[in-house]
């Protein structure tokens, strides 16, 4: 960490994962990294919540408000310093989201995989179980839901249920994430009112009118590390095209699958930039949380510099 009395640059809250697995990593090892926020996109809820604690995450400050930006980080940090103070000495943790388990159907995924969790997967036989899960992962302190639709990994709800299970989390304020896997799922679950996919699609190559209403009408979590080979090739194609099309993509890692990071992954940041998110479209996708709320963990980017890799943890 760099301890300074004045630092010229750009402050910055730490940034955001839209994508991981808590349960599948160390996740005490959050306080000392680059994060100042991550998204759990399926676990059990009850462990969730007690990573959680109570939110803490205030609002963005917007990456165009340049006069604000430059006037707030221009100041010394020691005329900062009351706004975080309290945490002198403490450990700084990331502050935690979570969807609570996954909404599949029986048998499908991630049902049969040994990596899921004791509760990260809720089986939903019809619409009136899907609405007891809502209100469980609600009751719980969801802030979003997470259906699975992956055909290449058992069956997949049919688009009533779907829908319903859309209906009741909007009823509740919660967006749905989709895990969209196999041929059409990407399209089918923005058709049934996915708002965000938690993968970038890989498993095909989207037309150009699929892109164009992607891009109106969902955003994409980018999870393009994880791929190799076919499935990286195809998932940083339909982001590039996805993002000239002026989709929103969100950085994410799925953090827990295979051997990941728990910190700012290298590997997804290069692979944004080989799909054409860079500078301020980069740091959008990395969801900066406001360096003034005291429970933030603090970053200084060089001035001049977008590149989040060379962000340093500042104490105060």
């Amino acid at each position: 960490m760099q301890t300074a009395p004045h630092a010229d640059g750009v402050v910055i809250g730490g940034f955001t994962d839209h994508h991981v697995h808590l349960q599948l990593v160390d996740h005490a090892s959050l306080a000392g990294s680059r994060l100042g926020r991550v998204i759990d996109l399926g676990g059990n809820p009850e462990v969730l919540t007690s990573y959680a604690g109570s939110p803490r995450f205030v609002s963005l400050r917007s990456l165009n408000d340049r006069d604000s930006v430059r006037e707030h980080t221009t100041r010394s940090l020691s005329e900062r310093a009351p706004a975080t103070q309290a945490r002198r000495g403490e450990l700084r943790r990331a502050s935690v989201e979570f969807a609570g388990a996954f909404l599949t159907p029986p048998g499908g995924y991630p049902s049969d995989r040994s990596w899921a969790p004791t509760g990260s997967f809720r089986e939903i036989a019809d619409e009136a179980d899907a609405a007891t899960a809502v209100a469980e992962m609600a009751d719980a302190g969801a802030t979003r839901i997470k259906v699975a639709s992956n055909s290449t990994a058992g069956p997949v709800f049919a688009d009533a249920v779907f829908r319903t299970i859309v209906e009741l989390a909007d009823a509740r304020g919660l967006p749905v994430v989709a895990h969209a896997e196999g041929p059409r799922q990407a399209q089918r679950a923005a058709r049934l009112g996915a708002a965000t996919l938690a993968h970038a699609p890989f498993t095909e190559r989207l037309t150009e009118e699929e892109i164009a209403e992607q891009a109106a009408s969902v955003s994409w979590i980018s999870t393009l590390a994880i791929h190799d080979d076919a499935d990286r090739a195809r998932a940083i194609d339909n982001v590039r095209r996805f993002h000239a099309a002026g989709g929103a993509v969100l950085y994410g890692t799925d953090m827990g699958n295979g051997p990941t990071p728990v910190d700012l992954n290298p590997r997804e940041i290069d692979a944004l930039r080989e799909a054409g998110v860079e500078g301020a479209a980069l740091l959008q996708a990395l969801h900066p949380v406001d360096p003034s709320d005291p429970a933030s963990v603090q970053l200084l980017l060089p001035e001049g510099d977008a590149d989040p890799l060379h962000a340093q943890i500042l104490e105060v």
